[in-house]
């Protein structure tokens, strides 16, 4: 209860700010610059390489082998 013979007054207090923040999407193009390089490399990789050569060889058969030259030794007769 109030006093009705009290003087009223009022009081104000300084104002309160209150802020409503309202975001609005804004698209911004950021750009990534991709550079790609092509690198070659020269690995050795062995490759085997095999020659072969042929040839012919004939091997003497009887019939055209060398005859042997065989020297006949003398015997000594036994007198003594």
């Amino acid at each position: 209860m109030s006093c009705p013979k009290c003087p009223t007054s009022q009081v104000v207090d300084p104002p309160q700010v209150v802020y409503r923040d309202f975001y609005h999407p804004q698209i911004v193009q950021i750009i990534h610059p991709i550079e790609i390089i092509n690198r070659h490399h020269c690995v050795p990789v062995p490759e085997h390489i095999y020659t072969c050569t042929v040839r012919d060889e004939f091997c003497p058969t009887p019939l055209t082998a060398p005859v042997a030259h065989v020297r006949s030794v003398k015997k000594k007769s036994a007198k003594g």
